[in-house]
């Protein structure tokens, strides 16, 4: 079966001119290959890697890559991502949309210790490493920018041994950086996920929550996980079997088809319960409406779902100002 994932254009753009201000010669069929539509094949985009990696000789080009690349290359997902109240909305909101970007990798948000890791997870081939450090810088000078300079990464992970001298990336990145670990990602410390971002109003990001969607559901790989989550925030009521019978499947199969992509449908519908319960809080909805809306049997019942999500209450996230991380007001 053909591979149909693919990556934004924008996106893809941003690393062509990179690879041109290196010295790259790129085909002119790539280069027309790459403007023809608002996605690109994810064949044309290993093409423009492979040529990009053995063409320049600086061990950190990737990385540097992803550290130029700027809100604008990222599409309408930029617009979401400033318009979070929050870096810790900010990081959610990537782990779902972050296939608009392109489809062949995904985030996740791993609880720590100290606070969180955001997993890098690509699905690709050709040049992972080089790709990986790309992705990972554009994560940190984004939040750094999105933040007005106030975030700070705890470490960035990397799963390859370094490629230059770690000191090298550190500079660049700006945060300690740690190779040969078991997963890639960015650690980031508890209180770094309460800085305020940006932002462009709730109303905008809801309107944006509903484009983004529908690109998501439209993107040319037919991602399962997608369809779902638009039929979720379409339907929050609905369970595994009802929303498998719109796809046309049994829940049986749907669990099957989501495990391909290493998704959960719990997972899956519980974080976006989760959203939902969060915007329509902060909508100023009352816990027993938010409850009843993604149909839970009562006010109590869905409280402890909350509380589970987030280690709060409905209750004490009103009290807090609509922020998960911090204490209590005594």
């Amino acid at each position: 079966m053909q591979d149909q994932s693919s990556v934004n254009a924008r996106f893809t753009h941003a690393i062509l001119d990179a690879a041109l201000r290196h010295g790259v010669r790129v085909p002119e069929t790539l280069r027309a290959a790459l403007s023809q539509g608002a996605r690109v094949p994810m064949a044309q985009q290993d093409s423009l890697w492979s040529l990009f990696a053995q063409a320049t000789t600086d061990p950190l080009a990737a990385l540097a890559v992803g550290t130029d690349v700027q809100a604008g290359h990222l599409d309408i997902v930029s617009m979401l991502l400033l318009s979070c109240d929050t870096l810790g909305d900010a990081l959610e909101v990537l782990t779902e949309y972050a296939p608009i970007i392109g489809d062949s990798a995904r985030f996740e948000v791993v609880p720590d210790a100290d606070g969180v890791v955001l997993r890098y997870l690509p699905d690709y081939t050709v040049c992972v490493e080089q790709r990986v450090e790309a992705a990972l810088g554009c994560v940190v000078c984004l939040a750094r920018w999105m933040t007005n300079g106030r975030f700070k990464s705890r470490s960035v992970l990397f799963t390859h041994a370094p490629r230059a001298e770690v000191a090298a990336y550190e500079a660049l990145l700006g945060c300690p950086v740690q190779f040969n670990q078991p997963f890639n990602g960015v650690a980031i410390l508890k209180p770094e996920l309460s800085h305020s971002l940006i932002q462009a109003g709730q109303t905008l990001h809801a309107h944006l929550r509903v484009l983004a969607d529908e690109m998501l559901a439209s993107l040319p790989q037919g991602s399962v996980s997608a369809r779902v989550q638009q039929l979720i925030r379409q339907h929050p009521r609905w369970g595994k079997e009802r929303i498998g019978e719109a796809l046309g499947m049994s829940g049986r199969h749907l669990n099957r088809k989501l495990a391909d992509e290493e998704v959960s449908f719990k997972g899956l519908r519980e974080a976006l319960l989760y959203d939902l319960a969060v915007q329509s809080l902060r909508g100023g909805q009352s816990a027993a409406q938010v409850g009843e809306k993604l149909g839970f049997s009562d006010e109590s019942a869905f409280a402890r779902a909350f509380s589970r999500w987030s280690g709060k209450t409905p209750a004490q996230f009103i009290r807090t100002g609509f922020t998960i991380m911090g204490p209590d007001p005594v």
